[in-house]
């Protein structure tokens, strides 16, 4: 695992992220001021409707050439440009810690360095938590580009270990977030109650990003003949003879548990990426998630 003195992302990384923004595919009310459409009605430049006028209204929002014409008063109405929440919800459990020199953990870690930079730089609002069988420590709420170092700080510092528990985490989440917004998970999702938990954000109406981020040797193992095999967060071993029929049999057990993420995220309007930590870093942010069109600048 990479060490905790070690900077999450470079100075030139960080530079080529200045120009991006995360796309919501909806918009979501805010609670101050931002760069994001909201579904209120505000007083930007970017004309949005009509209504007719009573009393108290502003008149300088006043059509008086429609006046003239139809002898109505109609206030003209416009975006109202507001922060965007964004949570990221980084999988802390044992199973993470996997993948060598650079871990699933590592990977995650930077992804939501990233995305939480880019979301900072444009006045969003960003919740990071870690998980495992429970919530990790939260911290308030951030907002601003001073606030990266704390952002950063908490992903430095953040601690892998323990089972996993998806449905539980993200269920009590839901309970706690105070507002829906951007969620992006970050995970290998090896827990059968993965479902659950991204049913509970979806009930919250959080626009949900699945991400999950897989070790190569995960994707194509290179094992062969009579092996111990040991579950990192239980401990507990299997004797097994590993054969080229099984390694086949093991490959198209992956394939249907990463089609079945990727089959809820396409009935349910979500988004669905999948890495592994071989894939450069820089491709994902600046190809992958801009071609998906998570990310624009």
């Amino acid at each position: 695992m990479a060490s905790n003195t070690e900077p999450l992302l470079d100075a030139d990384f960080l530079k080529k992220l200045e120009r991006l923004s995360i796309v919501p595919r909806r918009a979501f009310s805010g609670r101050m001021k931002g760069e994001k459409r909201s579904p209120k009605r505000g007083t930007s430049i970017e004309f949005a409707d009509y209504r007719e006028y009573v009393s108290g209204d502003d008149l300088r929002y006043v059509d008086w050439k429609a006046y003239a014409r139809l002898e109505r008063v109609f206030l003209k109405l416009f975006v109202e440009e507001e922060d965007l929440s964004i949570h990221l919800l980084v999988d802390a459990s044992q199973s993470m810690v996997f993948g060598k020199p650079f871990t699933k953990f590592d990977y995650a870690r930077k992804v939501a360095a990233a995305l939480g930079y880019v979301g900072l730089i444009r006045y969003d609002r960003i919740g990071v938590t870690g998980f495992s069988q429970a919530l990790g420590r939260r911290i308030p709420a951030l907002r601003g580009r001073p606030a990266v170092p704390q952002l950063f700080e908490y992903l430095q510092t953040l601690q892998p270990g323990g089972g996993t528990n998806l449905g539980k985490a993200l269920q009590n989440y839901v309970l706690r977030a105070p507002s829906p917004g951007v969620c992006v998970v970050l995970s290998d999702f090896f827990d059968p109650t993965w479902e659950a938990g991204v049913r509970a954000l979806l009930g919250r109406r959080f626009q949900v990003i699945l991400l999950q981020i897989l070790d190569p040797k995960e994707v194509e193992p290179d094992l062969l003949g009579d092996l111990r095999l040991v579950d990192a967060e239980t401990g507990e071993s299997r004797e097994i003879s590993i054969t080229p029929n099984l390694l086949t049999r093991y490959k198209d057990a992956l394939e249907r548990f990463c089609g079945s993420l990727s089959d809820m995220a396409n009935r349910h309007g979500m988004d669905y990426v999948r890495t592994t930590t071989d894939a450069p870093f820089e491709d994902l942010l600046l190809k992958t998630l801009r071609g998906a069109g998570l990310l624009r600048s």
